[in-house]
């Protein structure tokens, strides 16, 4: 299954105009991927490409403009570079250049090599850079269960179900399990019940869509351990200590309180939409306020500080990086922070149910 780019390793690529950096991921890809020029500030927008690059695996090089770019336009191409920042897990700097005290201040390693560095040996110092456990990811459930264990996931198929075939949460967990020698059962909620009655013991674990959570909770027998994809998302991609934390915001909250939504993409928005429709509605309920309910979409992130609770999405389409920088950057605002499938279970009553693996 070829790797999903919010799976992968992200290494951004840095330096003075015309420095090498473009000429370097040409030479990375072994293919025209940048356009080379003498001419300063040829690389405007950033340039991503995505392969393998053995032993690290699936990574995305990210190709930046320079960081001295003094053009009419400079400013905001140094903006762009420094907004590629909160998704970077490594960073490979050519020559000198200021960048590297961005890079410190995030804590993001880095690495500064001449413009004419070997591709053996830049992947080499990759390797010295990276410790084990930084380039291999979490995992997302198969550590939760034994080997040969069986999982039932519950995957509506409804009006925001994409034609054909499952969203990405419920592809990359069913090869997870897989992976970790699990039996997996894939059910429409309608059919859970008969589907558990037809085992002859109970599965370790059910993982549900956060859509279906209360119907599933009202199925699932209590001994039986129960979750959400959204909620293993949390813990794969950000920090699900700290989302279920944000939750206790809720209980606070006044009419006119402002909340937003951070979605990491842009998607075509459903009559039962999770994040436009369904969860509003959800905290409507659970609180009896008249809330103001704000949407961004994107890699960007827009001045948090009039907020009083941020709700993330299950961050499918972007990386572990991206999260946690925004979760920092709430801790620092003073904002709480939670996500969809811990905010659906807390507005139901079930988030000690749906946490309970994790203990």
């Amino acid at each position: 299954m070829k790797a999903l780019r919010s799976q992968r390793l992200h290494i951004g690529i840095f330096g003075k105009t015309n420095a090498g950096k473009s000429a370097l991921l040409n030479r990375i890809a072994g293919q025209d991927v940048s356009i080379v020029s003498e001419i300063a500030g040829t690389t405007t927008d950033v340039v991503e490409k995505s392969m393998e690059f053995a032993p690290l695996g699936p990574v995305t090089f990210l190709d930046t403009a320079g960081f001295d770019d003094t053009s009419a336009l400079g400013k905001q191409r140094i903006g762009k570079t420094l907004k590629v920042l909160d998704r970077l897990d490594v960073a490979i700097v050519i020559g000198q250049c200021e960048i590297t005290k961005e890079l410190e201040v995030r804590n993001i390693p880095y690495l500064c090599v001449p413009r004419d560095i070997s591709i053996d040996d830049l992947r080499q110092k990759l390797v010295e850079l990276l410790p084990e456990d930084f380039i291999h990811s979490p995992r997302l459930v198969g550590d939760l269960v034994a080997p040969g264990s069986t999982v039932v996931l519950v995957t509506p198929i409804d009006a925001s179900a994409p034609k054909g075939r499952l969203i990405l949460p419920q592809v990359q967990t069913i090869r997870d399990l897989l992976d970790n020698d699990c039996v997996v059962l894939t059910v429409k909620p309608e059919r859970l019940a008969a589907a558990l009655e037809n085992l002859k013991t109970p599965p370790a674990l059910v993982v549900t869509d956060s859509q279906a959570f209360k119907q599933v909770d009202e199925i699932v027998p209590k001994a039986v351990a129960l979750t959400s994809f959204s909620i293993l998302f949390g813990r794969l991609k950000g920090d699900l200590q700290e989302f279920i934390a944000g939750t206790k915001a809720i209980g606070a909250l006044q009419d006119g309180d402002r909340i937003l939504i951070l979605e990491s993409c842009t998607h075509q928005v459903t009559c039962d939409d999770i994040g436009r429709v369904k969860i509003p509605k959800l905290l409507a309920q659970k609180t009896g306020k008249n809330l103001k309910i704000e949407h961004f979409a994107g890699h960007d992130l827009p001045d948090i500080t009039p907020y009083k609770l941020i709700i993330h999405c299950g961050a499918c389409m972007t990386n572990r990086r991206e999260v946690l920088s925004r979760i920092a950057k709430a801790k620092e605002a003073g904002v709480p922070i939670t996500n969809y499938g811990v905010v659906i279970s807390y507005c139901l009553g079930i988030l000690p149910r749906a946490t309970t693996p994790f203990i």
